[in-house]
């Protein structure tokens, strides 16, 4: 037994050791697992993190809470717009606001320089109360001037149509003087009609660059109703609403007197025209896609969406058919009456020219005792030729291409009409 001892520990001693060098293994495998799962931890935080970043510069300056009315009045900074006025800080302060139109200062003359100059200096002399210069960038919407021009152009066309059918009335009619008068308008028109034209095209490219701006300048006048002085109590806000108001016009109309001595001519923006000003400066992006001159029309403010009535819509197409049918047959009238006109004309000719050579052939009996009998023959064979070939100028030649020509305006009228319903 004691032998056995020192044997067993032997064992025990290798036993221990084998378990620590398995437990060093083990730690020893483990180490690389965590390093990967602390690489991948820290890798996920990190693209957490840049998330994080991309999500705060994206809602950089935006609003991330609840908007009330309360807070949107305090965005604006202004309460209402009324009778050509700017209502601020429930009702304190009130302005009024003048479009100023510059002058070319670089063209002028120096005499005209100093003019300007010192007009300017007069103006600032003349100040007794606070102004603000406002300057705003706009681009220029060239929209609607295109489709003015293009409207002018339509309606120079039409008017050109109409002078083509007065020409060819006075052509079959044979009043020279008229004729010639109608083909002069009408070549005028035509040179203006090719001047818009070439005006619209050129405008129209002109729009195709985004880069035109227009800048407009400002001059605000505000007015506060702590300015009338002690006492407001006593006043109505009605009243306090009224002598700002009258201030603040008597105020614009001497800015107004004393910029025109510096060749600026000004005026006081509408209420229409405040609300486009305050539109484009909270709005600088939108303005340009979605005008709030369209908005209006759109009727965007509008509770309701109205439109024509269907019995109106079809009175209108009524009329329009009437319209039509009318010149129709306003023109088929004077076309007959042209024709029976022409008929009654040639009839009476040929009637005067059978009087004419039976007057002949009666004078020429009443000299034939006193006439060689072959002059006789001969004398008579010449009325009869005569009045022959007379007839023969005075009858129409080619009354189909006359009646086209006739026809050819009352169509372009009715095919016009026809489109235009």
């Amino acid at each position: 037994m004691d032998s056995m001892i020192p044997i067993l520990q032997i064992l025990i001693f290798i036993i221990f050791l084998i378990m620590f060098a398995l437990i060093g293994l083990y730690i020893y495998l483990l180490k690389p697992k965590a390093k990967k799962e602390q690489e991948m931890v820290s890798v996920n935080e990190a693209e957490e993190n840049e998330k994080d970043k991309d999500k705060k510069s994206e809602n950089y300056g935006r609003f991330q809470g609840e908007l009330t009315q309360e807070s949107i009045y305090q965005f604006m900074e202004f309460d209402e717009i009324v009778d050509n006025m700017i209502v601020r800080k429930k009702g304190t302060q009130y302005v009024m606001i003048l479009q100023c139109n510059g002058v070319n200062y670089d063209l002028m003359s120096e005499q005209e320089k100093i003019s300007v100059e010192e007009g300017f200096v007069q103006f600032l002399n003349t100040l007794r109360f606070p102004i603000q210069l406002y300057i705003q960038s706009r681009t220029l919407n060239l929209r609607d001037i295109i489709a003015t021009y293009k409207s002018r152009v339509d309606s120079l066309a039409t008017e050109i149509d109409k002078l083509d059918s007065k020409i060819a009335q006075a052509k079959v009619q044979g009043n020279r003087a008229l004729m010639e008068k109608l083909q002069f308008e009408r070549k005028r028109k035509v040179n203006v009609l090719e001047y818009g034209i070439n005006i619209t095209d050129y405008v129209e490219k002109l729009s195709s660059n985004k880069n035109v701006l227009q800048q407009k300048t400002y001059v605000v006048v505000s007015y506060y109703s702590a300015e009338i002085g002690g006492g407001l109590e006593n006043y109505s806000k009605e009243e306090i609403y009224n002598m700002c108001f009258s201030e603040l016009y008597t105020r614009c109309q001497n800015i107004a007197s004393a910029l025109a001595t510096s060749q600026i001519t000004s005026n006081i923006l509408d209420s229409e025209e405040l609300a486009e000003l305050l539109y484009i400066a909270y709005n600088r992006d939108e303005a340009e896609i979605l005008q709030f001159s369209k908005a209006l029309d759109s009727q965007y403010d509008s509770l309701y969406s109205t439109g024509k009535d269907v019995l109106q819509k079809k009175q209108e197409k009524l009329d329009k058919e009437i319209n039509i049918d009318a010149i129709d047959i306003a023109t088929d009238s004077i076309l007959k009456a042209d024709k029976m006109k022409q008929q009654e004309d040639l009839t009476r000719q040929l009637n005067k020219d059978q009087k004419v050579k039976e007057r002949a052939l009666e004078l020429l009996d009443t000299y034939e005792d006193q006439l060689d009998p072959r002059v006789y023959k001969l004398a008579k064979k010449e009325v009869e030729k005569t009045i022959d070939e007379r007839q023969k100028e005075n009858a129409p030649t080619n009354k189909v291409e006359e009646q086209k020509k006739i026809e050819a305006p009352r169509k372009k009228i009715v095919r016009r009409k026809t489109s235009e319903n």
